[in-house]
């Protein structure tokens, strides 16, 4: 039986995820999560229910940890909607994105990992396409210019640009990418 302490739960969730970027995949056990998280051995074990459920809830997490506040959506929301605005908010989301970078790094994990795993591939392709249909969704509410192609568009450019942040960080400088973000925009949406 799972147990139900959801800060214990969370905080090794959280120890997955960190596992997950420094081991990859095949280092996620629950002794590797027992011990980032520093609690007994065995307690993992009465969390999750196997590897696959504490797999699926690494993911749910990085997308839970990755959502903007409600304060910066409410800024957002009162903001301009031009192309400068558009900008901003591509340069805040991959700031945010590169501040959690454990996060982002485990999700590539968790994508290879998918490709061996056809229930992992299934519950990250449905998350992924609910992503990009929120991101398009919330695009059009917010009366920025662009249509959903542009927001497809976006995200796929961006991110490659993260992965290249992330693994590869002496690549682009962050002047440099700021400039490919604005540049990006000014190219892919219209008006």
């Amino acid at each position: 039986m799972a147990r139900r302490n959801e800060e214990r739960r969370a905080a090794l969730v959280d120890a997955a995820i960190e596992v997950l970027a420094k081991e990859g995949a095949r280092g996620l056990t629950f002794r590797a999560v027992d011990t980032e998280a520093a609690v007994p051995a065995g307690t993992a074990s009465n969390y999750f229910a196997n590897r696959d459920d504490l797999l699926t809830q690494a993911g749910a997490r990085v997308y839970e940890r990755l959502r903007p506040d409600e304060a910066t959506i409410a800024r957002q929301r009162a903001s301009t909607p031009d192309r400068e605005t558009y900008a901003q908010l591509m340069r805040e989301l991959i700031g945010r994105i590169s501040a959690f970078r454990t996060g982002y790094l485990a999700l590539l994990e968790l994508r290879l990992e998918a490709t061996r795993r056809p229930g992992l591939r299934a519950l990250l392709t449905e998350r992924v396409r609910a992503d990009v249909d929120a991101n398009v969704a919330y695009h059009e509410e917010s009366g920025l210019p662009g249509d959903a192609t542009a927001v497809r568009l976006l995200y796929l450019a961006f991110n490659w640009l993260i992965v290249e942040q992330l693994t590869l960080p002496g690549v682009f400088s962050e002047a440099e990418r700021d400039r490919l973000v604005e540049a990006a925009v000014e190219r892919i949406v219209t008006p």
